[in-house]
């Protein structure tokens, strides 16, 4: 079976193929203008992804040696993401299963990246527990089959991605803020100072903003405004705000597990990029003796290979739908996690 994966939520366009269970082409086509703008501008995104959406796809047919004809499955993202943006990959992909009488998965974003450690030689086993760490989205989810999923924690506000990007423009690291954090905080001490780790009810939740607003505060204190911080303080700054961040996301998954008998861990998302919080997931499937599985960094960030792949295992497990051109709300808000 030869199937297409596109997806177009955000920054990325993305298309990919795996045929006969194999992964023969994965192209990603990043929209880096919009560093001139601190972060991504909704209309310029859905004009990019409308230009190269096309010859992302020819490209990636090529690669794979097949024509278009050959494709079995067509899956696109459905969402969530920028609704301009989704519209561009999702209507190609409907329009171009629907011509060629194909069957069509929409396919929900945050589950392409859930499932996307299966793209790796090592697989994750279920039932796992999934961290999912983004620009948009932060969860701990407990995933026991291809269709049970359950939360058991999200952020109540900002999510960790989100925090990296606005302490990177404080900082004047500029965008996007997660690597750019990281490479700040490289080799530095990592107790500068302490930022609070929030407690929230739900004891797998997680919270952002007022960790955002102690290193504002910090930096209002002791240097009065950011233009004042000394050259040298930056990167301790860095250091120890990614530090506090990453242990945020680290004690949560650690309380899972205490209290819930996995066979694997998987970090999934753009942040799973950051290193430590790779290593500080790996310190602790040691301690706990768990298999860890992180995607390789071209998996981590938005890919057409986790949209091919989750759509595929779905159309395995006989998920159909139809080509409701009025269905895009109801697609957008489909998913299996509960």
């Amino acid at each position: 079976m030869n199937v297409l994966g596109i997806e177009s939520s955000c920054d990325e366009t993305s298309v990919a193929i795996i045929s006969n269970g194999k992964l023969v082409s994965n192209l990603i086509s990043s929209q880096d203008f919009h560093t001139q703008y601190g972060g991504v501008v909704p209309e310029l995104s859905s004009r990019a992804h409308l230009q190269i959406v096309l010859p992302l796809v020819k490209q990636s047919l090529e690669r794979a040696g097949i024509s278009a004809g050959q494709i079995d499955l067509v899956c696109a993202t459905a969402g969530p993401g920028l609704i301009g943006a989704l519209l561009v990959g999702l209507s190609f992909a409907k329009g171009f299963a629907y011509t060629r009488r194909k069957p069509f998965i929409p396919v929900n974003h945050i589950e392409g990246h859930i499932f996307s450690g299966f793209l790796m030689e090592e697989k994750p086993e279920f039932p796992y527990l999934c961290l999912v760490v983004s620009g948009g989205h932060t969860l701990l989810l407990l995933v026991e089959s291809d269709t049970e999923i359950k939360k058991l924690g999200t952020t109540i506000d900002d999510a960790a991605g989100e925090a990296f990007d606005k302490i990177s423009k404080l900082l004047g690291f500029g965008y996007p803020g997660g690597p750019k954090i990281q490479e700040a905080a490289l080799d530095q001490r990592t107790d500068f100072t302490e930022f609070p780790v929030a407690q929230c009810k739900n004891p797998y939740d997680f919270s952002f903003s007022g960790l955002k607003t102690s290193v504002l505060r910090f930096i209002q204190k002791e240097y009065g405004e950011p233009s004042k911080i000394p050259s040298e303080h930056l990167p301790l700054i860095a250091s120890s705000f990614q530090y506090s961040a990453v242990r945020a996301l680290i004690s949560k998954l650690e309380k899972a597990l205490q209290n819930y008998p996995v066979k694997s861990i998987s970090l999934v998302g753009g942040v799973a990029a950051n290193k430590l919080l790779r290593d500080e997931c790996s310190k602790l499937s040691i301690r706990y003796k768990k298999k860890f599985i992180v995607p390789s960094l071209e998996f981590c960030g938005d890919n057409g290979a986790m949209i091919a792949y989750r759509g595929l295992r779905l159309h395995e497990n006989g998920i159909k739908y139809t080509f409701d051109f009025n269905a895009f709300p109801s697609l957008s808000d489909h998913t299996f996690i509960k």
